[in-house]
């Protein structure tokens, strides 16, 4: 499974299109009857197909083997799970500060001479665990700046940099979140970020054709439009099994491990920046060698659970835009008598 995704997810996948490519987060997506076509049809079932097939694989002693040589791999990370995130997350709001005039993402502009100073006390309150509450509470005041001046659907792109503050506020005060550990709550963000741009890839694929005449060997000689369908469906998979049972969620987390890093050999230091606090939360995911009881599902609930996430993320991703842009003309009645039958029958 895993060398079936390499092949097919390359940086392109990774990259974020809105750092490199001119876009309009405003403008009439891809009609939904234009996205779910044959292609999509198929890179759904094939999808469906080694997602279930690795959660077979989890319940066999194969399985068990590859956890335990994972965990030789991964028991030092796991133990200073905790250090390594602070220091990423350090390193990215000193390089934004350096940079200068970037809220949280290199697309999100700003002029405020107060963004500077904030980023760096971020920086510096991570540097104590008793100040890490105050790290947090830094970040949702620039997320909140940001959803002020590029608005609400523009911020659905980034949920990962609130569950980064509610990990380090927890983590700070040795806290759980209702029960949820502090990494299972920013392990499910990311899930929902990469779910959340994936759906991006479909309804504006144009975005990305500029970078990948650029970039052509990001493409493997397949069709722009097949690849950015493919790129999405593969990033979409792999998210959604960031949610799902310990295994799975560990080799998901490798793959996009390697896709990210692998983005930013292609893409240089803005991409290594701008990536750099999903890829250790990645990290910490891919360490995490602790399942808790509540993780084990059966095996015949992944394809449920996968059809019923890509439902409800495209629901919420058209209806939201509609609702917000006008752009009811993308939705029309297609989805709301298509959609739940084609993804789920």
């Amino acid at each position: 499974m895993a060398l079936s995704f390499w092949f097919l997810g390359t940086q392109g996948a990774s990259a974020h299109v809105k750092w490199f490519c001119a876009y309009d987060a405003a403008g009439q997506p891809r009609c939904l009857e234009n996205v779910l076509c044959q292609d999509f049809e198929l890179l759904l079932a094939l999808a469906l197909l080694w997602f279930f097939s690795g959660c077979m694989v989890e319940r066999t002693s194969l399985a068990e083997l590859a956890a335990r040589s994972l965990n030789r791999f991964t028991d030092g990370l796991r133990l200073h799970t905790e250090e390594i995130i602070r220091a990423v997350c350090g390193f990215f709001f000193i390089s934004l500060w350096a940079v200068g005039g970037i809220l949280l993402t290199p697309e999100l502009k700003t002029t405020s001479s107060m963004v500077g100073p904030l980023q760096l006390a971020i920086a510096a309150g991570l540097l104590s665990r008793r100040t890490m509450p105050f790290s947090a509470a830094g970040i949702v005041v620039l997320f909140g700046l940001a959803v002020r001046d590029y608005g609400t659907f523009h911020l659905a792109d980034y949920p990962i940099f609130l569950g980064l503050a509610a990990y380090l506020a927890l983590a700070g005060l040795q806290k759980d979140l209702f029960g949820v550990p502090p990494l299972d709550v920013v392990r499910y963000a990311t899930a929902v970020t990469l779910m959340w741009a994936s759906v991006e890839k479909w309804a504006y694929p144009e975005w990305s054709f500029p970078l990948l005449i650029e970039h052509p060997g990001m493409t493997l000689g397949f069709d722009s439009e097949f690849y950015m369908r493919a790129a999405g469906m593969i990033e979409f998979t792999l998210a959604f099994a960031l949610a799902w049972t310990p295994l799975v969620r560990r080799v998901a987390a490798a793959i996009l491990l390697g896709m990210f890093i692998s983005a930013c050999f292609e893409f240089g230091k803005l991409d290594v920046i701008g990536h750099s606090a999903i890829i250790v939360v990645l990290v910490a995911i891919l360490s995490d060698n602790q399942p808790r009881e509540a993780d084990y599902r059966a095996p015949w609930l992944a394809p449920a659970g996968l059809c019923a996430a890509l439902t409800v993320t495209l629901f919420a991703y058209y209806v939201g835009h509609a609702a917000i842009f006008n752009t009811f003309n993308s939705v029309g009645p297609y989805f709301l008598t298509c959609t739940p039958s084609f993804i789920l029958g």
